[in-house]
């Protein structure tokens, strides 16, 4: 039994395919809702339309600090599990709603898949790999979940265009709710005994808070948290805002659609790429400029008006994002313990999807209360916030600082 990415690469395998599985579920919904907010229930006002967001963020906040909190006393795979049987109820819940209340109910399942099934798979590929690889291995797990997002988000929107947007785009969750619990029940090992290995290796000093420590108290802990919240927050405005936006502006769901999509595609594919770059480079400059993108990107939003400038916004979106992600999750184990890690990655991922409710709230009352135009602009500001708040607080670990680290501490 050793740790390493070639070592256990088979069961590695296994893992991205299920953790592909756990995209396309999300995938399914991504370009779709808005329009079957309004067409099929009349949904009236920004802040009732995200309301989905919401419920799925607050649910899958809950579901990751729990997958964190309780990995260690059942085992991963057990939780893994728990996660893909909660998916089951989500496609036929959308499929036969009769009403918005089924559709929120169809997204807390949803919320305890994704929070239970991908912290799972994130824990248990850092258990497989080991230190070395850890930034590889998040953006292979990252890449696998949010490519997928992307395709089925745009094959969700074309099965709208063509047949209607409900319940012909849902009919597909069927297939990757089953087929994600029968390979994790059949195929996935748990990895428990490979964290025990290297927890004897290492000494550990107990941390008396952890949900402080990680929540704000380390600095570099504190740091990934906050932006990790932000995160989700702009991506729960691209979410729910700016296809409504669009649709404003006279766009198709096909448009909407390749737009949505191109996204998630840029954040998954980038991670191919930026999940190395977390295992080279100081985390923190990593972290700063893919903030800085991502403000970037959404400021210039709502000064687009052709398809083309449009889809490249949504790209440059997709590869901040992407350099972001693998690097928060490589970040959280870099600067943990073994043995505090599990918990430590269940409280940074439940502030994450936090920022969906946070998200969702924010943009959906200042776009009735202000306009779709003021929403967006204050999370670019937010977004620019948090990327000051990286550069003047995080610090990179000597030993693998890098020349342009920048040097806000």
């Amino acid at each position: 039994m050793k740790q390493g990415l070639k070592e256990n690469w088979q069961q590695f395998s296994i893992l991205i395919l299920v953790n592909a599985f756990v995209g396309a579920m999300i995938g399914m919904e991504r370009s779709v809702f808005p329009d079957l907010a309004s067409e099929k229930f009349g949904m009236q006002g920004h802040t009732a339309l995200l309301s989905f967001i919401i419920t799925f963020g607050l649910i899958k906040s809950i579901a990751n600090y729990v997958a964190g909190r309780y990995t260690k006393r059942f085992g991963r795979k057990q939780i893994l599990l728990v996660g893909w049987l909660a998916a089951l109820p989500v496609p036929f819940l959308l499929i036969f709603a009769n009403s918005w209340a089924m559709i929120l109910m169809a997204n807390v399942f949803l919320g305890i898949n994704q929070g239970l099934a991908w912290s799972t798979t994130v824990l248990m590929k850092i258990d497989l790999v080991g230190e070395k690889n850890r930034g590889l291995a998040m953006g292979l797990n990252e890449f696998a979940g949010y490519l997928t997002v992307s395709l089925v988000a745009l094959a969700s929107s074309w099965i709208a265009a063509v047949y209607g947007v409900h319940p012909y785009p849902f009919y597909m969750g069927i297939f990757f709710a089953f087929a994600g619990l029968f390979v994790s029940y059949y195929f996935v090992q748990d990895t428990t005994a490979l964290a025990n290995l290297e927890k004897k290796n290492v000494a550990h000093v107990a941390i008396k808070n952890i949900f402080l420590h990680t929540s704000w108290l380390h600095r570099n802990l504190g740091s990934v948290t906050q932006a990790g919240f932000v995160n989700n927050l702009n991506d729960a405005m691209a979410w729910g805002i700016i296809p409504v936006w669009m649709h404003q502006q006279g766009y198709g769901i096909a448009e909407i659609g390749l737009v949505a999509s191109v996204y998630p595609a840029l954040w998954g594919i980038g991670q191919l790429f930026s999940g190395k770059l977390a295992d080279i480079f100081c985390k923190k400059d990593i972290l700063m400029y893919g903030m800085i993108f991502q403000a970037l990107a959404i400021f210039l939003f709502p000064f687009m008006h052709s398809l083309s400038l449009l889809i490249l916004l949504s790209a440059i979106l997709g590869i901040g994002t992407a350099l972001v992600y693998p690097t928060f999750l490589s970040s959280i184990a870099e600067n943990t313990s073994v043995e505090e890690r599990p918990e430590s990655l269940g409280i940074f991922r439940f502030w994450r999807d936090f920022g969906y409710v946070a998200g969702g709230l924010l943009v959906g009352l200042t776009a009735d209360w202000v306009n779709i135009i003021f929403s967006i602009e204050l999370v670019a500001l937010i977004t620019l916030i948090s990327a000051i708040i990286i550069a003047f607080r995080m610090y990179c670990p000597t030993s693998i600082k890098s020349v342009t680290c920048f040097q806000g501490e």
